[in-house]
């Protein structure tokens, strides 16, 4: 399983219901699925030069720390600046049945993709229970 940790995400979601707005943008956005033995995660980098993406996996954390430039020269006079600019993180807890040896990261217009397996031992599987008339199986 994969789960997700923001040390201000609470205090961001009662912000947003108090006043009706986000507290910060989402300087990271993500979407994470199952599909099939594997969770993929998509994370939106536009503008973010691959070289400046650090991905570290310590334990059971991935930690995913991208650096957004301004495209604005040195002393330029900023009219609109939307577009978050610095050094931006974002952390995802893995569950058990992860496999953090096995992560596949690629990253393609902007969208930087892990690939994280199911590990070996959390796979479903069955299991012969000899004795009786005849075999039976269990799935575990």
């Amino acid at each position: 399983m994969l789960m997700r940790t923001d040390a201000f995400r609470e205090l961001d979601r009662l912000t947003e219901q108090m006043f009706g707005t986000a507290a910060r943008p989402a300087a990271m956005p993500m979407d994470a699925y199952r599909s099939g033995d594997e969770y993929v995660v998509h994370f939106d980098l536009p503008g973010v030069d691959p070289e400046s993406i650090d991905l570290n996996v310590e334990r059971n954390v991935v930690t995913v720390r991208a650096e957004r430039r301004s495209p604005a020269p040195e002393g330029a006079e900023l009219i609109a600046g939307e577009r978050p600019a610095g050094v931006h993180t974002r952390q995802l807890l893995l569950g058990e049945s992860l496999d953090p040896e096995r992560i596949e990261a690629s990253y393609d217009a902007g969208v930087l993709t892990l690939r994280m397996p199911i590990s070996e031992n959390a796979k479903s599987r069955k299991i012969e229970i000899s004795g009786g008339k005849s075999p039976k199986q269990i799935t575990t």
